[in-house]
């Protein structure tokens, strides 16, 4: 199921692209994210009310470090998507995006670091290819 999941991510990452960047024409992309986030919060508020997820949550129900963590996320979200949309703004969407999946590359690094996950040789060949896919791709 995870694996639909992430095929359904990648698909909208792809549609935030296309929908982003005709959208940039005539605005900042500061204001542009910052108007995307509110979209983006109230839709998942209604997707939480509808789904329930709040129901029997409190403020007092997460400790400190998930506080952190959670708002570490969320500053470096919102950081990821100030710079995509600048970029986005100034360059062709394709060339864009490529440069941004090389995230997978960053996760994979930090994943090990981080979480103590193992790294082996096809997540290695896997990185470097997405490496390699990237330059080319955005080369003239």
């Amino acid at each position: 199921m995870w694996l639909l999941y992430a095929f359904l991510s990648s698909i909208t990452a792809a549609a935030v692209a296309i929908f982003g960047k005709l959208g940039l024409k005539t605005l900042d992309s500061t204001l542009a994210t910052t108007i995307r986030s509110i979209i983006m919060a109230a839709f998942l508020v209604l997707v939480s009310l509808f789904l329930k997820k709040f129901q029997g949550f409190t403020l007092g129900s997460l400790n400190s470090r998930d506080w952190w963590l959670i708002a570490a996320a969320g500053i470096s979200g919102a950081l990821s998507w100030l710079f995509y949309f600048v970029a986005l703004k100034l360059a062709p969407a394709t060339k864009v995006v490529v440069i941004d999946r090389l995230s997978l590359v960053f996760v994979i690094i930090l994943a090990a670091i981080f979480l103590g996950e193992a790294i082996g040789w096809k997540s290695v060949v896997g990185g470097l290819l997405m490496v390699a896919g990237a330059v080319l791709i955005t080369l003239k």
